[in-house]
């Protein structure tokens, strides 16, 4: 028989937050693949633990090496536990590459559920969670940056980022400028810290509460485009939607049909719109 892949969520803040089948799940594994071994240890001495079975490190630097070593003792019929630093493996964590590995050797895969960063912070931020993306780090570079959130420039859905607190201004700075400096959102901090604090405001108002230096665990929580109808968007702003999407790295054709069906208007009227502003340009 194989064996099975546990993915175990562990605290983001507060030990007390540890999921009881996580205790269980250290004890009897017999392989804990660990982001970091160090984090590890201090997680089983707060909760009076003793691992068992195995512990090897897996993180970013050694994720595909070890992954096939991983299977093989999977194929063998060991039960293998996966824990990050915090959190859910796999969302922006090591695991992904263990997972897909393990399903395709139609190994099983399950999970101890624990503590989510998105989800607390979505809940926390007051903003609307019916729906929502999680967009994970944003890319270092500024003009990366910037194309990366000009691609969900119109997105409707809140949006959930994380961030490193050095770069946190800057991040908030392109946002203003992509999303707007009235666009709602919410700085999570700490989440189930001591410190923990949730920065709610307008865009413009967070990037420069940011320019003080912020420290700790980010989460970035950012309000949906505003659903505007058709009477609202006047020709300017049909343009400048199609540019961001262009600038972004579609094909003219593709952003003016997205940008049509978003603002529920004949692709006519956006092309009309795009042509005219050309020539008076």
């Amino acid at each position: 028989m194989t064996g099975t892949l546990v993915l175990a969520g562990t605290p983001i803040g507060d030990i007390a937050d540890a999921p009881p089948r996580l205790v269980s799940e250290l004890e009897g594994a017999d392989i804990v693949a660990a982001e970091d071994t160090r984090r590890l240890r201090g997680l089983t001495r707060a909760l009076g633990v003793h691992t068992t079975g195995r512990v090897v490190s897996y993180f970013e630097g050694n994720e595909s090496a070890r992954t096939p070593e991983l299977v093989e003792a999977l194929a063998g019929g060991a039960r293998v536990l996966l824990v990050t630093d915090a959190g859910m493996p796999s969302v922006s964590d090591p695991g992904y590459r263990l997972v897909a590995a393990a399903v395709e050797a139609d190994i099983r895969v399950t999970a101890v559920p624990g503590p989510s960063a998105v989800l607390t912070a979505l809940a926390l931020s007051g903003l609307p969670v019916d729906r929502f993306c999680f967009e994970g780090f944003l890319p270092r570079k500024a003009g990366e940056r910037l194309g990366r959130l000009k691609e969900v420039a119109a997105e409707r859905r809140t949006l959930v980022y994380f961030e490193a607190p050095h770069r946190l201004d800057d991040t908030l700075d392109a946002m203003a400028e992509v999303f707007g400096t009235d666009r709602r959102a919410a700085v999570c901090r700490e989440l189930t810290k001591t410190y923990e604090e949730v920065k709610r405001g307008p865009l413009g108002e967070l990037a420069a509460w940011a320019k003080d230096g912020v420290r700790g665990e980010i989460t970035v929580v950012v309000e949906g485009a505003p659903e505007t109808g058709p009477e609202e968007l006047d020709a300017a702003e049909l343009v400048r939607r199609v540019r961001v999407r262009e600038e972004a790295g579609e094909r003219r054709k593709e952003a003016i049909a997205a940008v049509a069906a978003d603002a529920g208007l004949p692709k006519r009227e956006v092309f009309d719109a795009v042509v005219a502003a050309k020539n008076a340009s």
